[in-house]
């Protein structure tokens, strides 16, 4: 088993299960210390619109959701996210679940070197990431700071691009 921090599109379940095929055994609204989350990813193909990215800041925290996988669900996102060929890198964290009690916990999740601060991520995006933090009990702060994050229409690239991009996400 493999505890994956999802920080993007990810945290809902539609998108990781209904999208990507990969049912997870539990799903926890957690925090990982020292880094933060911004919005200026660019696509491996450029569209004109930007995904959420992790960089390490000591003095923030990023919120997501750690997803409890099995270790070939995580090898099929590593893939559709592009690891392999350099998109992101695999990072290992320390997460906190947000549930007062919980310990620390070990996870994976990936960060990028590819920026470019000029993009913005599409409403259509961002209202991915709202729903995942809500869906899995994020803070109302955060649902919030989400929604004010400056965002575009979506793309006539990237929405051409869309049927392709979920025959690829797909398992099987």
């Amino acid at each position: 088993m493999v505890w994956y921090f999802a920080y993007g599109s990810n945290m809902q379940s539609a998108t990781l299960r209904g999208r990507r095929g990969i049912a997870y055994r539990r799903a926890l609204p957690a925090r990982v210390p020292g880094w933060r989350i911004v919005f200026d990813k660019p696509p491996l193909v450029p569209v004109g619109e930007s995904f959420a990215n992790l960089v390490p800041d000591a003095d923030a925290d990023a919120l997501g959701v750690l997803f409890e996988l099995e270790a070939a669900d995580f090898d099929h996102l590593e893939l559709t996210e592009g690891v392999p060929i350099g998109n992101y890198t695999r990072v290992t964290v320390t997460a906190s679940p947000l549930a007062s009690g919980g310990s620390p916990l070990t996870a994976v999740t990936f960060s990028s070197d590819h920026r470019d601060p000029a993009l913005r991520p599409s409403t259509r995006y961002m209202a991915l990431l709202v729903e995942g933090a809500r869906e899995h009990g994020l803070p109302a702060e955060y649902v919030e700071f989400l929604r004010a994050v400056p965002a575009r229409p979506e793309t006539e690239a990237a929405r051409a691009l869309a049927p392709l991009v979920e025959q690829v996400l797909r398992r099987g």
